[in-house]
């Protein structure tokens, strides 16, 4: 009796070891099989570019323009710096030539090595080396965030639709202000939200934070 109860201890012992091996396996089949879907992911993904447009002092309290709520914007706009450079993906600082507080919000400050881009027009593709630099790195993808969204923001992504690059815009890491067109005051809320609808019927993708950070 105490034989054939011995007996039943050690099938049932290696049945669970058995199994328990078998989980294992299929755990780390299960691992591997999504660390192969992500890199099949990445290795299909249009080569990406992040385009930091006019986070600079002036548009902040106290500057020459400020903006409606810029801190937030560009504290967005930072953590999407921080995903771009994590995964080693190009950064491009483009910057207003304004005549004071030019200088790049500390949220967003170039890093050594980075691509900064200044211009005098709202489109910063026109008279400025953005469109060469992009090309020579072979990017056709371009995440855009920045001050002010209705102005360089709404001007690079039209200029950049125009030049065959996919758009997308992030909502969430840009601002503006408040716009007055003779006696009617337009609330930066409205701007930002009229300007993000133009751009994503007819020329780009406008996606939350979240969202873009999963890009990377």
């Amino acid at each position: 009796m105490k034989r054939g109860l011995t007996v039943v201890w050690v099938l049932l012992l290696a049945t669970v070891l058995i199994s328990g091996a078998g989980m294992a396996y299929a755990g780390d089949a299960g691992a591997t099989a999504a660390a192969t879907t992500a890199a099949a992911a990445d290795a299909t993904a249009p080569a990406t570019a992040l385009l930091v447009i006019d986070i600079q002092d002036f548009y902040y309290p106290g500057g020459l323009l400020p903006l409606v709520a810029p801190e937030p914007a560009g504290a967005a706009a930072a953590q999407l710096l921080a995903a771009a450079r994590a995964k080693g993906v190009m950064v491009v600082h483009v910057g207003h030539n304004a005549s004071a507080g030019r200088g790049f919000h500390a949220d967003v400050a170039p890093l050594p090595g980075e691509a900064v881009v200044m211009k005098d027009e709202v489109n910063a593709f026109l008279r400025t080396d953005l469109q060469a630099r992009l090309q020579a790195a072979g990017i056709k993808r371009l995440i855009v965030c920045g001050m002010q969204t209705h102005m360089c923001v709404e001007g690079a992504s039209r200029a950049a639709s125009d030049l065959g690059y996919e758009v997308i815009v992030v909502a969430d890491a840009c601002a503006t202000r408040d716009l007055k067109w003779r006696d009617t005051v337009v609330p930066a809320a409205m701007v930002h939200a009229a300007t993000l609808a133009t751009i994503e019927r007819t020329y780009g993708k406008v996606v939350g934070l979240d969202e873009a950070l999963k890009l990377f």
